[in-house]
């Protein structure tokens, strides 16, 4: 099979996500967002990546957001938001951070496969994103994708998804937020 076939699948299979994420629990994250001071974001791996392209597009509309474990973190405190990325929702330690954020009283939200994971338990808002976990498990879900690929390029198509709806309820423009855009390059 040839490169545009495959990316032709890949992008079939990323059209058809939409109909298993809860609007519900999207827009329970958004309004999240929208109420917190500051808002952390955690993921491993890939997941970790897509986590911070989402940190840096919230500060592009001036939200005060933060990628977990990056040295100008700031500290969390109570009523902040860890946004925790993880398809296994079992990752050691994301599980710890995630506790650590609860002992803080700090409100958690969980992107991942598994609602019933330790994370997702652990977690005040879940949205659940079709995937395959490590394990293999992805339920009826079927991907030609190895690995979390799915998953993660869900995540990264959702955050940018929370980003338009969290534009759409502030009135920012693309103009406004790049304001906020690196001058320094």
């Amino acid at each position: 099979m040839k490169t545009t076939e495959y990316l032709n699948q890949v992008a079939q299979e990323l059209s058809q996500t939409v109909q298993f994420i809860s609007d519900a629990e999207a827009e329970r994250l958004v309004d999240q967002i929208l109420e917190s001071k500051k808002v952390f974001v955690a993921g491993a791996g890939r997941s970790g990546l897509m986590g911070k392209s989402f940190v840096m597009r919230m500060m592009h509309m001036g939200i005060d957001a933060y990628v977990v474990g990056e040295t100008v973190t700031a500290n969390l405190e109570k009523d902040d938001l860890l946004i925790i990325g993880s398809g296994s929702g079992e990752t050691k330690t994301l599980v710890a951070i995630a506790e650590k954020a609860k002992s803080l009283g700090g409100k958690v939200a969980a992107i991942t496969i598994p609602p019933e994971s330790t994370i997702g338990e652990l977690a005040d808002i879940v949205v659940q994103l079709p995937g395959v976990t490590k394990d293999q498990s992805a339920g009826d879900y079927k991907t030609i994708q190895p690995m979390g690929s799915l998953f993660e390029q869900t995540m990264l198509l959702f955050y940018d998804s929370v980003i338009l709806r969290f534009m759409e309820k502030k009135g920012l423009d693309s103009n406004t937020m790049y304001g906020k855009h690196a001058n320094l390059e």
